[in-house]
């Protein structure tokens, strides 16, 4: 079995990255993130109200409003994130609109994919999302997407060049 993370879970990572690596003063608009993760702006703005239900984010609201990484934001892992927006309690698919599988009676498949699970989001534990995105990473994204200020990475602020 392939361990896979869904879409949504997926946009709600590279949000959180991009909030990262943004200097800490800024806030970025959900259209911003929708931008510079080349995806649809409905499906970053439902992950955006999910991380700040999260408390991952913090969002300020008017004209010149967006988003930026919560203090919790900048500590949480890709594990604990994963097991937040985990909404399949099965990692197989034992029930189903067609009945339950007729194996689904003291299933020890069903366990064993249940730990591999766990396992996979174990191995994420370690990995703090705020130290993902890397300065070559992000510096064209952030070009794309109009920001030239500056482009946070670790404890320094790299100064971008403005074409």
């Amino acid at each position: 079995m392939v361990m896979k993370i869904n879409a949504f879970a997926d946009v709600s990572l590279r949000a959180l990255m991009v909030l990262a690596a943004a200097p800490e003063a800024t806030l970025l608009t959900t259209q911003n993130i929708a931008d510079a993760v080349g995806t649809p702006y409905n499906h970053v703005s439902k992950a955006m109200a999910k991380l700040r239900g999260l408390g991952l984010i913090e969002v300020e609201r008017g004209r010149s409003g967006g988003a930026r990484l919560s203090p919790a934001g900048r500590l949480v892992t890709a594990g604990q994130v994963l097991r937040a927006l985990n909404t399949r309690e099965d990692a197989a698919d034992c029930a189903g609109p067609g009945g339950d599988c007729p194996l689904i009676n003291e299933c020890k498949l069903r366990a064993a994919l249940a730990r591999a699970r766990e396992a996979f989001y174990r191995e994420l534990d370690d990995v703090v999302v705020a130290d993902l995105p890397g300065s070559a990473q992000m510096a064209p994204v952030f070009q794309m997407i109009g920001l030239r200020s500056g482009l946070k990475t670790g404890l320094e602020t790299e100064v971008l060049a403005s074409p």
